[in-house]
């Protein structure tokens, strides 16, 4: 979806996957999945994500999200792990001694963007302004 702000525009998608500390089976009732669902939510909403798509299962999180490109991928990845781990530990003490020293997250993460057009498209698209450009001057 094109979006329209006083100094850019901007059509992107993020496929956002985190999985928990040795992919450890934390979330494992569907209330559980669904309190991770709304923590993620209310995180996203306080930082300027949107949340396209959502699905907590028992060890990991799929996410499609947008945020505005002032932001850095990281930066929201930070704020939605940091913020969801601590808001969990805050409803659910008990499993943080299922995980070795309390870490609800691995470190790591995977994240692609998700275009409407391909890579190869773009790339003819960008190769074809100049012939564009030089037709209109003719």
């Amino acid at each position: 979806m094109l979006v329209k702000e006083r100094t850019s525009v901007y059509d992107f998608s993020f496929h956002l996957v985190f999985v928990t500390k040795y992919r450890k089976e934390i979330f494992t009732t569907d209330e559980m999945r669904t309190d991770m669902k709304n923590i993620l939510l209310d995180i996203a909403k306080n930082n300027d994500v949107e949340v396209n798509s959502l699905e907590v299962t028992p060890d990991h999180v799929h996410m499609l999200i947008s945020f505005k490109p002032k932001y850095a991928a990281s930066s929201i990845v930070k704020a939605l792990k940091g913020a969801s781990a601590r808001a969990w530990f805050k409803q659910y003490p008990a499993t943080k001694k299922l995980l070795w020293k309390g870490h609800l997250w691995s470190p790591s993460f995977f994240m692609s963007t998700v275009g409407n057009v391909s890579e190869k498209i773009v790339k003819k698209y960008i190769e074809d302004q100049m012939k564009k450009s030089t037709q209109k001057s003719h």
